[in-house]
């Protein structure tokens, strides 16, 4: 079974910023980008586990600020020449309420 879980309005989630959700699956980083794209990652940066949601976001991406490894919110990915990938979930804005998926 899926389940999604209302998180807060967009508006509660700062023009490039994030907001942490605690999970059993550990911290999720819900991310706005200056478009009101929203993204959800784990908030581990794959290379040292650096907490993404303090990062530089920039874009569709985010810059962890322990090393500047640069992140893709849409896919977790780290962009070259680093290599590694973070966890990422679904999430949908709906009416300005921003859900994040638990499953």
């Amino acid at each position: 079974m899926t389940d999604w879980k209302l998180i807060c309005a967009l508006t509660d989630i700062p023009p490039l910023g994030s907001r942490v959700v605690k999970s059993a699956q550990g911290d999720i980083a819900i991310f706005r980008a200056s478009d009101d794209s929203v993204f959800a990652l784990h908030d581990k940066c794959p290379h040292k586990g650096g907490p993404l949601s303090q990062g530089i976001v920039a874009g569709h991406s985010v810059t962890c600020p322990l090393h500047s490894w640069n992140i893709d919110l849409a896919s977790g990915e780290a962009k070259a020449p680093d290599q590694g990938c973070t966890t990422r979930f679904e999430v949908k804005v709906e009416a300005g309420q921003v859900s994040l998926k638990l499953s």
